[in-house]
């Protein structure tokens, strides 16, 4: 790669993000819905074991700190290993990574709905992550390769909303499985469910999926995956299993290495951009605005998101009292909502620029106050009815941020990074979702015994608003229209 390709200009340019061709391959109908299922797959699987692991619990005798490592396992594989993922697609060909990641996504699902105990299961879900991670940075880099114009604002509006569903329909579709028992098989359907689904996604992604790569194959930067590897284990790995472990020693030493696995790994990410080499990471990257203003957004977000739906399972199941399919379906309301908003996006983005973000979040915040009040007010008695109103408005508020935060971050990445652009944003999401079970999760099962757990419930929605009026805020520093 010569240092022409990394120049201010053709990364700043909008136009940049155009396919550098308009006779190159185009994604139909069907491949888009296939890799559409693609990226379900991986955020289905991350929400849809919470309402599983107090069954997972007792039929494995694990432990609370184990359980942590079922759900952090897969996050923290998964995030470590997105950025490489998506270089490996500009690399060797995105529909060809998308095959081999789907196929091993269906192997170690399999895997894990066999695990005859605990540790396999744990080992089971890291492969799973890592798998996820090869397949989800194609899904958004043959849509920026593969169209352009209204096709693409369609597409990556369609992409936000399968994103947001699939977040809330893992867990309910747990709490689905686990309840119906099918064949006997309890917990273990929750990943057995993938398998019948991957086979046919195989299918449709040899007959339906171009293949698409980097028009300058740049080769893997080894020193910045190991350095970008260690960075996100430093962090994430001590917040995940912190607290069900008490806080050894070790996880204040690696909190504390952080920052400076952190700084080493942009000085050689930066090094390897000056000298014209191909660094993981392209700092120039960031040059990028609408890049580095999104990504912002993604963090609040993602983090109260993830957090939420992981304390709202608890608090539903073991406060409430409520079953396995009763606590998912008590966020149906909010699925559906913001399916139905999410298809809106374009027309209303076309119309009022970024803005639509900023009303989402003011709409996010009312909705989680309804949510706090229901608990507030109905506590113990909390469920679908007394949860609607505030699902209702929280899903259209979520739906008027998410998919339009997707569309700045990618709209000026040149089709030439596609695969790296959407694994950074990516692997910026799924660090925000670990960091959104850790912190908010945390909070809620340490004020639990003090406060109990309507208390702790509110206490933690309380701190998920405050997330939400920083996303506002930051989206008013959005560029106001969009490619």
């Amino acid at each position: 790669m010569t240092t022409e390709s990394l120049a201010p200009r053709p990364v700043r340019s909008p136009t940049a993000a155009a396919p550098a061709s308009s006779s190159g391959p185009a994604l139909g109908g069907l491949g888009l819905f296939t890799v559409l299922l693609g990226a379900a797959l991986p955020l289905i699987d991350f929400f849809i074991v919470n309402v599983a692991l107090p069954t997972i619990g007792t039929d494995l005798a694990a432990s609370e700190s184990v359980l942590e490592l079922v759900v952090s396992g897969y996050g923290v594989s998964y995030a470590v290993l997105l950025v490489l993922g998506g270089r490996l697609g500009d690399l060797f060909g995105r529909r060809r990574l998308f095959l081999a990641g789907m196929a091993a996504f269906g192997l170690t699902s399999l895997a894990c709905g066999l695990a005859p105990g605990a540790w396999s299961l744990v080992a089971a879900r890291g492969a799973q992550g890592a798998s996820a991670a090869a397949m989800l940075p194609q899904v958004l880099a043959t849509i920026q390769a593969t169209t352009t114009g209204p096709r693409r604002a369609r597409a990556m509006g369609l992409y936000g909303a399968t994103a947001g569903l699939a977040m809330v329909a893992g867990q309910i579709l747990g709490g689905v499985l686990v309840a119906a028992d099918i064949a006997g098989t309890g917990w273990r359907s929750v990943f057995l469910v993938n398998v019948p689904v991957v086979l046919a996604g195989l299918v449709l992604a040899a007959r339906a999926v171009p293949e698409t790569r980097s028009p300058r194959p740049e080769p893997v930067d080894v020193p910045g995956t190991f350095l970008l590897a260690a960075s996100l284990l430093t962090l994430l790995v001590p917040l995940t299993e912190g607290r069900a472990a008490g806080w050894p020693l070790w996880t204040w030493l690696s909190l504390a290495a952080f920052p400076f696995v952190a700084a080493a790994f942009y000085a050689v990410e930066r090094r390897a951009d000056r000298e014209g080499r191909t660094p993981l990471v392209p700092p120039s990257l960031f040059a990028l605005t609408s890049l580095r203003r999104g990504l912002l957004l993604v963090l609040p977000f993602s983090i109260g998101f993830s957090g939420f739906m992981f304390v709202i399972a608890v608090a539903l199941q073991q406060g409430a009292g409520l079953g396995p399919v009763a606590a998912g379906l008590a966020l149906a309301p909010l699925a559906v909502v913001f399916f139905v908003f999410s298809l809106l996006g374009p027309r209303l983005i076309a119309r009022y620029g970024t803005r639509v973000v900023t009303a989402g979040a003011v709409l996010q915040g009312a909705g989680l106050t309804l949510m706090a009040l229901a608990a507030w007010w109905f506590w113990p008695h909390l469920g679908f009815v007394e949860l609607l109103p505030g699902g209702v408005v929280a899903g259209a508020g979520q739906a008027l941020q998410l998919p339009v935060i997707y569309r700045v971050i990618l709209s000026e990445v040149p089709p030439a990074r596609a695969g790296v652009g959407s694994g950074v944003m990516i692997t910026t999401q799924q660090s925000a979702l670990a960091l959104g079970v850790a912190t908010l999760g945390t909070l809620f099962l340490s004020l639990v015994p003090g406060w109990g757990m309507r208390d702790a419930l509110i206490a933690t929605v309380l701190v998920q608003i405050c997330g939400v009026v920083l996303t506002g805020l930051l989206s008013l520093r959005l560029p106001r229209t969009i490619a």
